[in-house]
């Protein structure tokens, strides 16, 4: 799973990296690149502690309530979030107002059409799977851009342990041939900077027009490298 991070998610020097829902595998890969690397894990399905043999970087959340400043975060990787979310809206929300002008963010789900969501063994049965399609419109209605796109898991869920030897010539396979049935989807997708203002009712419409409010700089490593070049 980890390799099928690659194609959208390179190189991420001094950067400052949160793992949202169960990312610890995964976000080994990256945080010796990273400034720092925060692993956040949703109340509702615990925590695990991590790095495992050093101070603790594990932080139990709210998953609509994260305990950062306004962009303060350069990237946001979501493993089993998204899936269990009770407000997705709110929570890509969230992310949205911690993220860094530029910051970008990467979400894996299970996927709508794909076989690994059909079966409670593995896991990625669990929770409310997605499409491409509505992955984009939540995106899009939560101000972000995707950009990117891979897939995951492109062999069948097997439970006997020997037929694993299968699953690395069968996930090539199924990247030529079948990539329409991936288990998991991997989207990548960047915060804009300009967000329209709220509009309370219909008759508040017509009295004035929406305009774009550009966000502040944070913590980010964009903010940081322009105030160091300023100074």
């Amino acid at each position: 799973m980890s390799l099928a991070l690659t194609p959208v998610w390179r190189h991420i020097p001094d950067e400052r990296l949160v793992g949202l829902g169960y990312a610890v595998p995964y976000i080994d890969r990256f945080a010796s690149d990273a400034e720092r690397a925060l692993a956040f894990m949703p109340a509702a399905q615990g925590a695990q502690n991590w790095p495992p043999f050093a101070a603790s970087r594990t932080v139990l959340v709210g998953s609509e309530d994260l305990p950062l400043g306004d962009s303060s975060i350069d990237r946001i990787l979501m493993v089993h979030s998204l899936e269990f979310a009770e407000s997705p809206e709110l929570m890509m929300a969230e992310a949205w107002r911690v993220l860094a002008p530029g910051g970008r963010i990467v979400i894996l789900v299970p996927h709508r059409r794909g076989v690994w969501a059909r079966f409670e063994h593995t896991p990625w049965g669990s929770g409310r799977p997605w499409s491409r399609g509505q992955l984009t419109r939540l995106l899009r209605d939560a101000m972000f851009t995707p950009s990117s796109w891979s897939e995951a898991l492109l062999f069948p869920p097997f439970r006997k342990r020997p037929l694993l030897g299968l699953a690395g010539p069968l996930e090539r396979l199924g990247r030529d041939f079948w990539p329409v049935f991936a288990g998991v989807v991997i989207i990548e997708a960047t915060k804009q900077l300009y967000r329209g203002l709220p509009v309370a009712s219909t008759a508040r419409e017509r009295r004035r027009a929406i305009k774009p409010v550009l966000v502040p700089a944070g913590a980010g490593a964009g903010a940081r490298t322009c105030r160091d070049n300023r100074a």
